[in-house]
């Protein structure tokens, strides 16, 4: 039980002193970056997924 107030004690300490925390400015900058880039990955694998629709159907409608 010792050791786990110890550890309990060090993550505290670590997470309190030895962290630096982004500002609000630099957390909001990170949240734009990762939903831009999340809408172009979206838009992109949207745009993949009908060139290959459009694929397979041109591919279908010629062996049937």
């Amino acid at each position: 039980m010792n050791k786990v107030s110890y550890n309990l004690k060090e993550a505290y300490t670590e997470l309190t002193k030895k962290v630096t925390w982004p500002t609000w400015a630099q957390l909001q900058n990170s949240a734009i970056v990762v939903m831009v880039t999340t809408l172009i990955f979206a838009v992109l694998i949207f745009l993949m997924d009908i060139a290959f629709k459009n694929i397979m159907t041109a591919i279908y409608n010629m062996l049937y």
